[in-house]
Parts: structure tokens; C-alpha cells; sequence
């Protein structure tokens, strides 16, 4: 292609783009215009409207010249996590409703393909690009559609995955010609580690060789004379050609993956000409680009890891708008990391583990002052249960915290490598239940359910701080096994929760208040807030309710359960996690193979993917906020008494 100079702006280009295909009418010259004023529109939304910030500033050039060269959405691009994504939002139909982003009834915080038909696959947890990609070219061939070109956008750390490198290796051995877009910023969401990260960012390889192998390619497909297994065997010997005078050796042409790169992701002329050049060539291929997370916006450029999400800020000055704490409860994380810093402190076997969140879920707290005791292992959830299994198996005594939606990715990991031998494995599970804005992907609202069929583990949730900190203090007790404990997003209730240590019996709930008309069975921070709405009750109503705090869903109280099955007909169970299989089914289940029959009603989370939104719209939206106890109160101590055995 001949070198096309940037044109002086004119006008607003980014107004007038409505869909790929006006972008299309500009000439190249005009798109270095366009991601100007497409990272300007990010800056100047996510300023008051929080979201994913960095890794969308990093991904506008590749953004633009993915949309400029490619026929989407026929041609499918597949965002990986989706943070990256919101200039292809933008430039695919929503510009005007990007104001809406991540808001209850608004545009969806990932890619959805329920939102529109540019969102390919659904995004959300890392590493999933490159298997689903791979699963649509595949089809795509085998039902005509030959032409169609499907690109994977991998980024953010989400290589670390291990689901990544399935896809590449299946992608090597399979007929397809997919691209993989790999984003290399050296971040995940804190700072990439592993070797991978060093790897990427020395890799390195000839212009003059890749424009060489273009054009003999080329001349061998026109003749006829390049079959798939003929390119197979040229790749293979090229890449032992190339490896001999470069003296590097790339993993990716290893694995018969056609590699080019490192380029510049924030050249979008020379990215419209790499991508016009590769994207009809056979084979899969990934193409390794540079970039810069935050890019564009210097307090970002500096600290990445704050600017991923880093909530309201002034634009100008580019100073974060964060609430004074002071004199509020503080946020369970925070508890999480002070506490854990306490207990290591005391015990010099606990160590810390966590999936690339140490920020998130504060173990960057303990990492401080113990950093050869805290482990960040990437974006592999999967690992980090078993490399806590293998600590504990030699005397270590690991807490590893995981988000719940992506503690859904180590299943079986906990069962194989943890549950079986009865380790002594701490996982804590931060985000549990709703949590807001981010949407079905990121709520945790099965681990209860999912966990509690499991042999041999405790699964305990806090009522508030101080139970959070006593949980965490009897988990890492002797031979107590594995240990599981639940606590959602946000603040608690407590701003006095710095108290001496305490054990708890394992299996022992408590009653915070007695009643005679209806008893409520609650589990977790959730329990606040069916205390409160009962003490409005009772002021209405004139009756009375027990409340009961269960504390552990497993083993549960069955003392309680006991208890609460001889005194009362009518029970009210809440919990945030869904209503099939956690707290509710539990105390069913006991109360039916125990003679009892009370009427029960469960509160917790519908049998559906619960949309995005705030918390407390959330809380409504499925009917376990304060309104809606006071309503199941209402409703099961006006209907007549079911007589118990």
C-alpha cells in the first residue's frame, strides 16, 4: 500500500459515524481523527459514568482499523473479557446510548449478542476468545461461508489463561483461518506477571521476513501449488529457518501458528495496512500488537492498575473522585486484607494466593509487607485452587481469594485437588451475590449452590466485619480442612470492627432475636438487612419474628433447624445467591425428612441471569430487598397456620 498521509481535521468525523459502514466512506488519512475524538468520548463519559477505562483507551487504534478493514458484522470480531470494547460499542450503533453504559436498563457492561449484532460471543471472563472464535470459523466453513473472516481480540493478561492456550492448540491442528489479535499491554488488571509477560515483551521478528513470505505465499496460491498440509510443512520449516538466524525461538510458530509482530497498536495507518494484508491469508495467525493501557490519558498511562476502573474522576485534572471514608464501615475486602495481614503476622504458614486481583480483593495489603508469602498467579483461577492444594500438602496454609463468578472456572479443581484429600485450604470468595453494575457475568450467584454438594468442605458466610475476621481466624486452625467463605462487594455495617480474634464452633449459627409468629433464617451480610426490615414489621403488624443468623450453609445448624422446625409453622428463609440449591433448599430438605411441615417461603435470586444495575435497583429487581421481606412477612403471616408435627 502506498504511505497515506493524516489529514488535518475537519469537523466532527466521530458524529457522523453510525455504523461500521460510515466509517468506511472516510478515507484513511481521517481515521487518526477519528480515534482522537473516539478516546476523547471515553475520557469524557467515564468520567461521570464509571466503567472499564484503561484497557478501552489502549484498544482505540485496533478498534478503528479492525471496523475499517473488516466487513462486520458479517465478518465476526470476538472481544476477549470486554473491557477493551467500549470504541467498538461506540462505533457499531451505540454512541448516542453510551451514556447508558453499565446503568439499570442501559447498555450492557460486556458484549452481549443480545445487545447487538456487532457482539459476536458473549464476553465478560477471560481466555474464552480464541475457543469460541476458532468453534465459529470452524462452522463457518463447514456451512458455506468460506469468505467470512473471524478475529479473536486477546488482551488484558487473558493469555495467562490456560483456556488460551487449549484454543491455540487446537487451532494449529485444525482447518481454519482465524486471526488472534493479541493486545499486549504487560497488564491484566494489576501488572501482568509470569513468563509470559517477559516472553511478549522481548519477542520480536523481521519485517523483511514476513513481507518475503507474503509474497512467495502468494505466488503458491495463484499457481495452485499450496495445499494445507504443504503450508503446514513450509511454516514448520521456515520457523526452524528463523529460529536458527534470529536465535529466538516463537512458541507460537511452534505450534504452526503464523506469527507477526510486535507492531506499534497505536499506529492505525499501519494497522489498516497489517490487516489488509494478512486477513485473507490461510491458516491461522496471530498478529502481536504493543499498546499502551490508558493510553491517551496520562494519569492512566502512569497507573494502570488504578485506572482500570478507577470509578469518577475530574477529566481535567484527572483527579479521582473518591467518597471520604471516614467514619464509614469499610469495604469487606479491605477487612479481608487487614485481617489476613493479622493473621500471617501470628501464623508463618499462612500465604496468600489470588488470580491477578491482588488490588480487587486487597491482598495487596499483606503483599506489602510479605511479599515472598503472596502469590498473584495470573488470570488462572483453575491453578490457583491447586497450587493452594500443593501448599497445603506440605504444611502451608493457604488463603486464596477468588471473585465467586470466576471461582466458577476452578470447579473442579476444588473437588480433584482440594475436597478430596481434605486439605487445609482457605478460598475465600469476595463479590459474592450481586454485584452491580457489572452485570450476569460477575455476579456470584451460584457458589452456595454449586459448593454445597461437595463432600468435605465448610462453606460459611458473615453476618458483618467482626464475623468475617473470626471466620477467618477458625479457618486457618488446625485440621479444620477445606474452608470456604462468602462476603459480597461494598462496605458492611461496622465502623468499630477491629476486635480481638475469636474462634467459632464450625457448624453453629446464632439467634439474634426471638419472635413468635414467623421465624427468618438468613445467611451473610443479607441478614442486616431482613433484621431491619423486620423491626418495621413488627411496629406495623403487631407481631413477632425470630431471626436466626446460619452462618454456616454447610454444616448447618441443625440444632436451629431443629428448633425452628418444633416451634414454628411459617418460615422465611433470605440469602443473596440463587434460590435453587443454597440456603433455602437446605432448610427444605431438613425440614422434610424431619417430619416437619411449615409453610416456607425462600427469598433469594430468581432461577435467571439477573441483568446489570446498581445494587440496590438489583435487590428490588428480585425481590430480596427491605420492601420485599416486609411483603413475605405480610404475606405468610396473613395466611392460616399449617399445623406442625
Amino acid at each position: 500500500m502506498q504511505k497515506v498521509e493524516e489529514e488535518q481535521p475537519s469537523g466532527s468525523l466521530l458524529k457522523k459515524i453510525d455504523s461500521p459502514d460510515d466509517l468506511k466512506k472516510l478515507s484513511p488519512g481521517q481515521l487518526p481523527q477519528v480515534c482522537s475524538e473516539l478516546r476523547q468520548m471515553i475520557i469524557d463519559e467515564l468520567s461521570h459514568n464509571p466503567g472499564h477505562f484503561g484497557s478501552s483507551l489502549g484498544t482505540v487504534e485496533l478498534t478503528v482499523a479492525l471496523h475499517y478493514v473488516f466487513n462486520t458484522p458479517d465478518d465476526r470480531i470476538v472481544w476477549d473479557v470486554g473491557h477493551q470494547a467500549y470504541g467498538h460499542k461506540i462505533l457499531t450503533g451505540r454512541r448516542d446510548r453510551f451514556s447508558t453504559n453499565r446503568k439499570f436498563g442501559g447498555l450492557r457492561p460486556f458484549p452481549s449478542p443480545d445487545e447487538s449484532e456487532y457482539d459476536t460471543f458473549t464476553a465478560g471472563h477471560a481466555s474464552n476468545s480464541i475457543s469460541a472464535a476458532l468453534g465459529m470459523a470452524v462452522a463457518d466453513k463447514r456451512n458455506g461461508h468460506a469468505s467470512r473472516r473471524v478475529v479473536a481480540v486477546i488482551g488484558d493478561g487473558a493469555m495467562s489463561g490456560g483456556l488460551a492456550f487449549e484454543g491455540i492448540n487446537n487451532a494449529s491442528i485444525t482447518d481454519n483461518d482465524l486471526l488472534i489479535i493479541l493486545n499486549d499491554n504487560d497488564m491484566s488488571i494489576s501488572q501482568s506477571v509470569g513468563g509470559m509477560r517477559s516472553y511478549l515483551t522481548q519477542l520480536q521478528t523481521s519485517r523483511s521476513y514476513n513481507k518475503f513470505r507474503y509474497y512467495v505465499s502468494r505466488v503458491l496460491d495463484t499457481l495452485g501449488l499450496m495445499t494445507d498440509q504443504r503450508r503446514r510443512n513450509i511454516i514448520r520449516r521456515n520457523n526452524h529457518i528463523k529460529i536458527k538466524f534470529t536465535h529466538q525461538n516463537n512458541v507460537f510458530e511452534g505450534m504452526d501458528i503464523r506469527y507477526f509482530g510486535p507492531v506499534d497498536g497505536h499506529n492505525v495507518l499501519n494497522l489498516v495496512r497489517i490487516l489488509s494484508n494478512i486477513k485473507n491469508m490461510h491458516g491461522p495467525k496471530l498478529l502481536h500488537i504493543k499498546t499502551v493501557k490508558g493510553k491517551g490519558y496520562e494519569p492512566a498511562e502512569r497507573d494502570s492498575a488504578i485506572w482500570h476502573a478507577p470509578g469518577l474522576f475530574d477529566k481535567v485534572t484527572g483527579e479521582r473522585i473518591i467518597g471520604n471514608g471516614t467514619g464509614q464501615p469499610p469495604l469487606f475486602q479491605d477487612v479481608f486484607g487487614e485481617t489476613l495481614l493479622e493473621l500471617m503476622k501470628e501464623n508463618p504458614r499462612i500465604m496468600g494466593i489470588t488470580p491477578a486481583m491482588p488490588i480487587g480483593c486487597s491482598m495487596d495489603i499483606p503483599m506489602k509487607v510479605y511479599p515472598d508469602r503472596c502469590f498473584d498467579v495470573g488470570i488462572a483461577e483453575g491453578h490457583a485452587v491447586t497450587f493452594s492444594g500443593g501448599l497445603a500438602k506440605e504444611g502451608m496454609m493457604p488463603f486464596c481469594n477468588i471473585y465467586s463468578s470466576f471461582m466458577q472456572r476452578a470447579y473442579d479443581n476444588v473437588i480433584h485437588d482440594v475436597a478430596i484429600q481434605k486439605l487445609n485450604v482457605v478460598i475465600c470468595l469476595d463479590r459474592a451475590g450481586l454485584v452491580g453494575e457489572d452485570g450476569p457475568t460477575h455476579h456470584g450467584a451460584f457458589d452456595l449452590a454449586f459448593l454445597r454438594p461437595i463432600p468435605n468442605l465448610t462453606i460459611a458466610s458473615p453476618y458483618d466485619e467482626i464475623e468475617l475476621r473470626n471466620l477467618m481466624y477458625t479457618a486457618q486452625l488446625p485440621d479444620q480442612g477445606p474452608f470456604i467463605i462468602r462476603y459480597p462487594r461494598g462496605r458492611g455495617i461496622l465502623t468499630d470492627w477491629r476486635k480481638p480474634l475469636e474462634p467459632i464452633v464450625v457448624g453453629t449459627g446464632r439467634k439474634l432475636k426471638d419472635g413468635r409468629d414467623v421465624a427468618v433464617l438468613s445467611i451473610g451480610p443479607i441478614g442486616n438487612l431482613a433484621e431491619h426490615a423486620i423491626n418495621n414489621w413488627e411496629k406495623e403488624s403487631g407481631q413477632t419474628a425470630a431471626l436466626y443468623d446460619m452462618r454456616f450453609l454447610k454444616p448447618i445448624d441443625t440444632a436451629i433447624l431443629k428448633e425452628v422446625g418444633q416451634r414454628f409453622s411459617r418460615i422465611i428463609t433470605i440469602e443473596n445467591g440463587t434460590v435453587t440449591g443454597g440456603l433455602g433448599t437446605a432448610v427444605m430438605e431438613y425440614m422434610m425428612e424431619n417430619g416437619y411441615s411449615p409453610v416456607i417461603k425462600r427469598l433469594g435470586l430468581p432461577d435467571r441471569f439477573i441483568e446489570h444495575g446498581s445494587t440496590p435497583q438489583l435487590l428490588h429487581l428480585c425481590n430480596i430487598d427491605h420492601d420485599a421481606v416486609i411483603a413475605a412477612l405480610r404475606e405468610l403471616t396473613s395466611e392460616p397456620k399449617q399445623k406442625t408435627e
